[in-house]
């Protein structure tokens, strides 16, 4: 078979078939290949508001309605009740030392929606995946799986004006090109050990909170702390539950070595008691994945296919889908592939030193709680920015370019912490700093660390955007985050 393409896309995420889907929009012929079978395993599965504010714009934008029920966990149950998902209402944090349980100055909660009709999701990719492929198919483009070099079903000759890889770190084009692999800068070497159960209980079923949280604690991206690395837990609907580890040492493979690290934990240990694995484990020996080089004359990769950090924080999905949005640009005549190239690496840099600076805070709670402050700081005013028709506020991810937000020094002081008197320190000094884009109650410390999607807190914060108070109730009300 022999055919001429505008663009071929290499790899059939949620990600791929999204570009391949806008470029059919704007009139491209598209084909997407994909090396493996469907539906199928994958990880990378929580979403936030920034990342379902960014899926919604460009479902918008480029005329593609089926996928908007997907940017929110109730119109996704009552569209696609045959998808599953998980139902997100914020990150939860407990941190963990060896032989003792977590207790109430061990948590950090922070919302991202007052409930679960507008909440974030968990997606489960075999299904989800399968879901945008057939919908990339459904809007006109040619889709070919079980693509690989010498040993396809049928030779296929293609030539393509244009090829974005969405295949994933060190994927095709890495490969084929022989590209570079560079360092993350400040991220210590990682590895990953993870799968997916059955049966694992619910936090908030073996040990009660004795005070109301902000939200359920377990309906959340659920993260464990500890030194040197960190366990999530995501529940689908299914009653399946994403679980791993990321950390900073040897974990080795398979069943015995899970066991091993969460017998070490109490809380961790009882979760787990009753849960069994649904397929076999996966070690990645080496988690974090720069490539040298992003961009071609007439190639691209995703952000996805660029790099990777870590799953913590869920920043895989609002640095994907920033990508895409940039892509689509380029598609339709505006931008270029250099600019793309340089905001690309620059984000997926600036979130490599934030999640290397949270990895070194690891063993100092109170520290790491300040330096993700950051993070949410960054998020909340981005999305909001965003609901408000302002972008341009916040026109790079974690606000890395915004002359007021520059996060380095402040990274490099936490890890020169060195006792409880200078945590406390650095926790005010961290609260001064994100002030001026705080819209979300941040630091508060009569909060003490659970902090609750208020839209009071985003009113306060009106004149952060130069908006009014009506502009911004407008706003959280066309979302369903504020009701009148």
């Amino acid at each position: 078979m022999t055919a001429d393409y505008d663009l071929a896309v290499i790899g059939s995420g949620f990600a791929g078939s999204l570009i391949a889907m806008i470029a059919r929009r704007l009139g491209k012929s598209v084909i997407l290949l994909e090396r493996g079978k469907h539906p199928r395993f994958a990880i990378g599965e929580s979403t936030t508001p920034l990342s379902n504010l960014l899926l919604e714009e460009l479902a918008t934008r480029y005329d593609l309605p089926n996928l908007l029920p997907l940017c929110k966990w109730g119109p996704w149950r009552e569209s696609h009740p045959e998808l599953a998902c998980g139902l997100k209402r914020g990150f939860t944090f407990y941190h963990h030392r060896p032989g003792r349980a977590p207790r109430r100055e061990d948590q950090l909660l922070v919302a991202a929606s007052p409930r679960d009709e507008i909440a974030d999701t968990h997606w489960y990719r075999a299904d989800v995946d399968a879901f945008f492929v057939k919908e990339a198919q459904n809007c006109g483009v040619d889709y070919f799986d079980e693509v690989r070099p010498g040993s396809a079903r049928e030779r296929l000759a293609l030539d393509a004006k244009f090829v974005v890889d969405a295949s994933g770190p060190r994927g095709f084009l890495h490969r084929a090109f022989a590209l570079p692999e560079l360092p993350l800068p400040d991220m210590p070497p990682t590895q990953a050990l993870y799968t997916h159960f059955t049966g694992v209980r619910r936090l908030d079923e073996l040990d009660p909170p004795t005070e109301t949280p902000p939200y359920p604690i377990d309906d959340a991206a659920v993260h464990h702390i500890f030194d040197g690395g960190w366990i999530w837990v995501l529940r689908f609907a299914n009653g399946i539950t994403s679980a791993g580890v990321a950390a900073n040492c040897q974990l080795g493979g398979g069943a015995d070595a899970w066991q091993r690290l969460i017998d070490r934990f109490p809380a961790i240990r009882a979760q787990f008691a009753q849960a069994r694995p649904v397929m076999p484990f996966v070690h990645a020996p080496r988690l974090s994945f720069r490539s040298g080089a992003i961009a071609g004359r007439n190639w691209a990769l995703l952000p996805s296919a660029t790099g990777f950090v870590d799953p913590l924080l869920s920043t895989g999905f609002p640095l994907t889908l920033l990508g895409v949005a940039r892509l689509a640009e380029i598609l339709e005549g505006n931008g270029d592939l250099s600019t793309y190239a340089r905001q690309t690496e620059d984000e997926l840099l600036a979130t490599a030193r934030l999640i290397g600076g949270l990895y070194a805070a690891m063993p100092n709670f109170p520290v790491f709680v300040a330096l993700s402050l950051l993070y949410f700081a960054a998020a909340s005013f981005s999305e909001t920015a965003r609901r408000l028709g302002k972008p341009h506020l916040a026109s790079s991810f974690l606000l890395h370019d915004h002359p007021q937000f520059q996060m380095q020094p402040i990274l490099e002081r936490a890890r020169s912490i060195r006792n409880e008197a200078e945590s406390h320190a650095f926790a005010d000094e961290v609260r001064r700093f994100i002030e001026p884009f705080n819209v979300a109650g941040l630091g508060d410390p009569l909060r003490r660390n659970w902090y609750p999607a208020n839209p009071g807190d985003v009113l306060k914060g009106a004149a952060k955007f130069g908006a009014t108070r009506d502009e911004v109730t407008r706003a959280l009300v066309g979302c369903g985050f504020h009701t009148r």
